[in-house]
């Protein structure tokens, strides 16, 4: 069941595709929002943008929307926690499996032993957190093309 947060300036689901369309290397991704659950992200990009040499999705371009998801995922959670926040991704490892030959669709989600309330308590009395996620880029026909790992940091604003 996809969950929208209330829109408020800048917050919320239509407020992060806003973002997107502001960095111009994002904008011309294509982006879409598949879904949010509240606990995973996954972003869309159609293969036609991203296509390589040998017809198939750009590693880059792969890496940019899995990095993006996740960016993603930890902001629209940081807004929950209700402390305005700078995310930045920390560090990443992908690995490509399988070369994708249709639009591109990164589901970002919580690594298994990772917890959004810890991660909530940091961010509130501590003004910093980090969450590890997963992302995975799937292939239309079952498996998966792309799978990565990520930690992100949340930073309060000052």
């Amino acid at each position: 069941m996809e969950t929208v947060l209330p829109m408020t300036s800048g917050s919320g689901l239509e407020g992060l595709l806003a973002h997107f369309s502001a960095m111009p290397p994002a904008a011309a991704m294509g982006i879409g929002i598949d879904h949010y659950d509240g606990d995973g992200l996954c972003l869309t990009a159609p293969l036609s943008l991203h296509v390589n040499d040998k017809g198939c999705a750009f590693g880059g371009s792969l890496a940019s929307l899995m990095t993006l998801a996740g960016w993603g995922l930890v902001t629209l959670r940081a807004e929950t926690v209700g402390v305005e926040s700078d995310v930045f991704v920390a560090s990443s490892q992908l690995d490509y499996l399988a070369p994708l030959y249709a639009d591109l669709r990164a589901q970002a989600r919580l690594e298994p032993g990772a917890d959004w309330t810890r991660f909530s308590d940091r961010l509130r009395e501590r003004g910093r957190a980090s969450i590890h996620l997963q992302v995975e880029v799937a292939l239309p026909e079952g498996g998966i093309a792309t799978r990565g790992r990520a930690r992100y940091v949340a930073i309060a604003r000052r």
